[in-house]
């Protein structure tokens, strides 16, 4: 087997390795890329971690800007139709007054012209419901 590393002249004296390479030297060499890798790789993974935090202040801030249109839309859109239902429901009072009133002047016309008939229904009705109420 021809093992590139068991001839002396294929290491280079340029890249850090001596003639002759002793286990402790390589380790050591092995112990310093390791730590470099190492580093690098901590770097690596605050710059990740920075850039994903910024990516989230940004959604959660996108988030919140929706959030505060959307509440406003939809604060404007129940103002506008509480004041619907409002306006509707005077009008419906008013017209219900209105009718109460009608209503009543009709009975006391009714009452004034057929006094005796209205007594004797007044007797009737609350006879029966006296009726009623004792059983």
């Amino acid at each position: 087997m021809n093992n590139p590393f068991s001839a002396a002249n294929t290491l280079d004296p340029e890249a850090g390795f001596t003639q002759t390479p002793s286990v402790s030297q390589a380790a050591n060499d092995l112990r310093a890329a390791a730590g470099e890798k190492a580093r690098e790789f901590v770097h690596t993974a605050e710059e990740k971690a920075t850039a994903l935090k910024d990516r989230a202040v940004e959604s959660a801030q996108q988030f919140r800007d929706t959030a505060a249109e959307r509440a406003s839309q939809f604060k404007a859109t129940a103002t506008e139709k509480a004041l619907h239902f409002k306006e509707s429901a005077t009008e419906q009072w008013q017209d219900t007054r209105v009718k109460a009133k009608e209503l009543h002047v009709t009975a006391e016309d009714y009452i004034r012209q057929n006094p005796t008939k209205c007594v004797l229904s007044a007797l009737g009705a609350g006879f029966l419901i006296g009726l009623i109420v004792r059983r």
